[in-house]
Formats: structure tokens, sequence, C-alpha cells
């Protein structure tokens, strides 16, 4: 990322378009047609990708996966998320 010294600029178009420079889209993994959310802040203004998922509850996915077989353990639950931060750690 650039640092201070080598901050990065853009214009507003007459349409109020403002394209990004790519070395932020790069960086950040924006293609083209993400969708962002625009907060106006006290700095200035934030974007940020929307989420993939609208917001749920357990209860409102509860049941949706079909799963057949016995129940996990809550040792076999921990045990399946410590190996997969361990994998994640290493990528």
């Amino acid at each position: 990322m650039a640092n201070a010294q080598d901050r990065l600029t853009t214009v507003i178009s007459t349409k109020g378009q403002v394209i990004l420079p790519k070395a932020i889209r790069d960086l950040r993994h924006w293609p083209a047609g993400t969708r962002l959310t625009v907060e106006s802040t006290s700095e200035g203004v934030l974007l940020k990708p929307e989420p993939a998922f609208a917001p749920a509850t357990v209860e409102a996915v509860f049941g949706s996966l079909a799963f057949e077989g016995r129940a996990k353990s809550i040792d076999e639950m921990d045990a399946a998320v410590a190996a997969e931060a361990a994998r994640r750690a290493r990528d």
C-alpha cells in the first residue's frame, strides 16, 4: 500500500462518479461490479464491500442443510475449528 507521501488521487466526474485507482482495487480484491456501501465519517468517506449474504439468525437457517449421521460432539467441533484455523494460517 502506498504511504502518505505517495497518496493516490482521483476526480469526481460531472455525474458524481469516482474511479478507484487500480492499486486500491487490486489490494482490496474489488473486481468490476463489486457493490460497495458508502458511509460519511468525520474523516471523509468510507467504502466497504457489501456482505455476500444478508445477516441471518441461527433460527432462520437451522435445518437448511440436510445431514445424515450422528451429531458431532463439542470436542469434535472444536478440533475441526482448530484444524481449519491452522490450515488457513499456513495459506
